[in-house]
């Protein structure tokens, strides 16, 4: 018998393997890493930024992902044609709540920003998702007082910064709790800290550190409404956020103060603005 050199046996093998059986070989279809992805925090960033802009101006990194998220909300006839833009404004935010509610979901689970299972069940065979987050379980810290691991992790971050622990006087998760907050704090990720002892200057010191780790902060004084002294901090790209809180985070991206009057900030300025998620990769 005429023994074949190692790859000519090879080659006749080949020809010999059927068809069907030489796909079935060959290397898996590409499937889902074929698809477009859409980065999570890009897109929440966005959802919380565009509604509060006077133009059109678009999120820098977002247009990608956010025109993905359009067009799937397109598909499913919950937002015209015309809004499929990479702005993720208030007409989107309404379809994303909308899509949100069509899945069952109610309260802080349909506030419009788009969280790590509606997104992904939005983008099944239009697009993957990348960069997720999200709030983590709720924590009782006593008293009363709830707030999630993302901020709990936020917070233990600038307590870091400052050398000291900070005494919150109100949590999140707190509904109709005090009305002077216009439901900021009805959602998640949104906190006031005591400054009880505190100097004035050491006030800023505080919301300083707590800027640098994420929060959208702000001393709040009398003045301002009928409140005591505190700081008043809402962690940016928190999912759970109210979307008062929305607002608030929104606003100060755009140099406002998180109040009513949107007048301009008056906190301590931080370059960059930074996510949680972007503070812990710098």
């Amino acid at each position: 018998m005429k023994v074949l050199p190692y790859a000519a046996a090879l080659a006749a093998a080949a020809v010999l393997v059927p068809v069907a059986a030489s796909a079935a070989w060959s290397s898996p279809a590409t499937g889902a890493s074929a698809l477009p992805s859409v980065n999570m925090e890009a897109t929440v960033k966005a959802a919380q930024i565009d509604p509060r802009r006077a133009d059109d101006t678009l999120t820098p990194g977002a247009k990608s992902s956010v025109l993905l998220v359009e067009q799937a909300l397109q598909a499913k006839q919950l937002l015209d044609a015309k809004w499929v833009d990479g702005y993720f404004g208030t007409t989107t935010v309404a379809a994303y709540t909308e899509y949100q509610k069509s899945l069952g979901y109610t309260g802080l689970d349909a506030n419009g920003l788009p969280g790590k299972t509606s997104l992904t069940k939005l983008g099944a065979g239009r697009f993957t998702v990348t960069n997720v987050i999200g709030p983590g379980t709720r924590i009782d810290t006593g008293g009363g007082i709830i707030i999630n691991t993302r901020t709990k992790d936020m917070l233990t971050a600038a307590e870091t910064i400052l050398g000291r622990t900070l005494t919150l006087s109100q949590g999140s998760y707190n509904p109709g709790g005090d009305p002077t907050s216009a439901g900021t704090h009805d959602g998640g990720g949104v906190v006031d800290v005591s400054v009880s002892g505190m100097t004035p200057a050491y006030r800023v010191t505080v919301a300083r550190a707590l800027r640098t780790v994420g929060f959208a902060a702000w001393v709040r004084d009398p003045s301002q409404g009928d409140w005591p002294y505190h700081i008043h901090a809402a962690a940016i790209s928190d999912t759970d956020l109210s979307p008062q809180a929305q607002h608030q985070t929104g606003d100060y991206y755009l140099g406002k103060n998180g109040l009513a009057n949107g007048a301009a900030d008056d906190g301590p300025k931080v370059t960059p603005i930074r996510t949680w998620e972007e503070y812990q990769r710098q």
